[in-house]
């Protein structure tokens, strides 16, 4: 499974790097606000500060709704640089606009899906990544795991290329549960990913063999 991480903190996404597990970053304009990056001039050049510090794909995500101004974004992110991906949501001209990427040689990333449905439309589209918001699921009350496994089974019966991008990942065991359902790749803050680190029985296993080595 793919780790990509959900920041445009450019601190956190080189320790990610670092740390040598890192295959790509996800980010959206909220991020971008959290960052205090403001402007579209400044977004661009975000974008490929970015791109200078990882190896693997950074999902771009597009403003527009309609479906000339998500072509007119989505063809102006591509042009940053080849590992670019656009991020175009679940919407009508949304999907319009896939497949008109697809079509075109520009890779993409479905972002808000929250059923099989949309996701099934987005496969059918020609979507690089299909992004299924688990977190958000939850928070109603309704099983976002359950979506992951209902994907997986949907493209893998129609042999359908589009990654499953598990999203709105929130601890390090939505990260378990995604790998054992299969999904393709999992984007989460660098916390979730550190959190994969710990163990109480590592940690003391660990003292134990310092406290036997200085004997």
């Amino acid at each position: 499974m793919k780790f990509f991480i959900d920041t445009a903190n450019l601190e956190q996404i080189k320790e990610a790097q670092d740390l040598g597990v890192l295959d790509g970053v996800t980010t959206n304009p909220s991020l971008m606000a959290k960052e205090g990056i403001k402007g579209q001039e400044n977004i661009l050049k975000h974008y490929e500060d970015i791109c200078k510090i990882v190896t693997g794909d950074v999902s771009a995500e597009v403003i527009s709704t309609d479906y000339a101004g998500i072509i007119k974004e989505g063809e102006a992110l591509a042009k940053l640089h080849p590992r670019i991906v656009v991020k175009v949501p679940m919407i009508k001209d949304g999907v319009k606009a896939i497949k008109y990427f697809s079509d075109n040689g520009i890779r993409t990333n479905c972002t808000l899906v929250f059923s099989a449905g949309q996701a099934l439309l987005a496969a059918k589209a020609g979507a690089t990544y299909v992004s299924p918001f688990i977190g958000r699921l939850d928070d109603v009350s309704t099983d976002g795991l359950r979506l992951i496994e209902d994907i997986r089974l949907i493209y893998d019966n129609y042999a359908y290329h589009t990654e499953i991008l598990a999203a709105s990942v929130r601890h390090p065991m939505h990260i378990i549960n995604c790998a054992q359902l299969g999904a393709d790749v999992v984007t989460c803050p660098l916390s979730a990913i550190l959190a994969l680190l710990k163990h109480p029985l590592t940690d003391s296993g660990l003292a134990q063999f310092l406290a036997d080595a200085k004997k």
